[in-house]
């Protein structure tokens, strides 16, 4: 069962949709409505507020955001994942202080893992954070792809700590480490320079650590073991292809409509046509359904799956319904333009559809 996304909510979202502000920033009142709908403490247990909901709750919320506004679908995915990650690896204090306030949408989160030169695995990292003599850690560098940048409250920052090593075979290095920083910290910068081609209102843009200290009790599970952190993210079932679902859905749904108002339905070929595309849109839900019900076998493995396939599915889906809308669909500012410019940036987000592959592949080969 789909979750209840307001008909208010659900205008506002639509209505706002790849209208935000020049340097990416989504629209703030659509963002503060947003986060007043209930529907950020999906990922939250109840005893902080939150529903409790699972990896489904989670991937049908984001779906259902998805097929209206898929910018902030990325930004509610990375609030989500982050409010999960201090779920599993928070200390009471961390869980008490931030899941109350992420579940209620008076804060909103975001990771900032990704850096220039760090490759797709963030195995060379740039950023460092030092440990000072009174304990607490000083962090340098600079993040880049931060989703959220300058309009989330708390951002999970990765930085090297540590001698790196080649000892972790996926995602991330030993000598790695998470840390919980909030918003307004001295040193903490962020700026949507960013000129993305697609997901133009994820407010993704740079977030520099420039001399930024923050206490031991901000840090986010052990002293150089971010890897094991990484390493359970893909194992709860959220997956971004929840997000390429939503966008697929609202690419068919463009080609009915179209179809409905020039009378296309009347030829068998272009019902044919639209059965198709919705065949494989059902079928690219179904694998993002299994990998949140995490019923596999391997259930991480599928989750890397769903987000391959549905993404993969979701552009072609987007393409064939540019090319049944012909010259309507062929104008800058199109919906249909901005859908596929949307998909293919979900093949870009981490882990990378390559990098799913190569982690895939690792379960073969060793």
């Amino acid at each position: 069962m789909r979750p209840p996304l307001s008909a208010e909510l659900r205008a506002r979202l639509s209505k706002s949709a790849g209208r935000g502000g020049p340097a990416g920033a989504p629209d703030r009142e659509t963002l503060e409505a947003l986060r007043a709908g209930g529907l950020l403490g999906t990922a939250v247990a109840v005893r902080f507020g939150g529903t409790g909901g699972d990896a489904a709750a989670v991937n049908d919320v984001v779906e259902e955001i998805a097929a209206v506004n898929p910018s902030l679908a990325i930004i509610v995915f990375q609030h989500f994942a982050v409010s999960a990650r201090i779920a599993e690896w928070g200390t009471q204090e961390q869980q008490r202080r931030w899941l109350p306030r992420l579940a209620d949408g008076t804060w909103l989160a975001a990771s900032a893992w990704s850096e220039t030169g760090a490759g797709a695995a963030k195995r060379n990292l740039a950023s460092r954070g030092e440990r000072l003599a009174d304990g607490r850690w000083r962090l340098e560098g600079a993040k880049t792809f931060t989703t959220g940048a300058g309009v989330a409250d708390l951002y999970l920052v990765l930085t090297q700590t540590g001698r790196p090593s080649a000892a972790v075979q996926g995602y991330g290095s030993d000598g790695q480490t998470f840390f919980l920083v909030e918003a307004g910290t001295p040193g903490l910068v962020p700026d949507l320079g960013l000129d993305l081609a697609g997901m133009r209102d994820s407010a993704t843009g740079l977030l520099a650590l420039d001399g930024c200290v923050v206490p031991d009790g901000d840090r986010l599970g052990p002293v150089g073991g971010a890897a094991s952190v990484i390493a359970g993210v893909r194992e709860s079932g959220a997956s971004l292809g929840a997000v390429s679902v939503g966008i697929a859905r609202a690419a068919l749904e463009l080609a009915v409509r179209h179809a409905e108002g020039h009378g296309l339905l009347e030829l068998p070929t272009v019902r044919h046509r639209l059965v198709d595309l919705a065949t494989r849109l059902e079928a690219a839900r179904a694998v993002v359904a299994r990998a949140g019900a995490r019923t596999s076998a391997d259930p991480g493995l599928t989750t890397l799956h769903s987000k391959l396939y549905a993404s993969a599915a979701a552009e072609d889906i987007c393409l064939d319904v540019a090319r049944m809308l012909g010259s309507a669909g062929y104008r800058e500012g199109s919906a249909i333009g901005r859908l596929l410019a949307d998909a293919r940036g979900v093949a870009f987000m981490g882990p990378t559809n390559d990098l799913c592959r190569d982690l895939v592949a690792a379960a073969w080969t060793g």
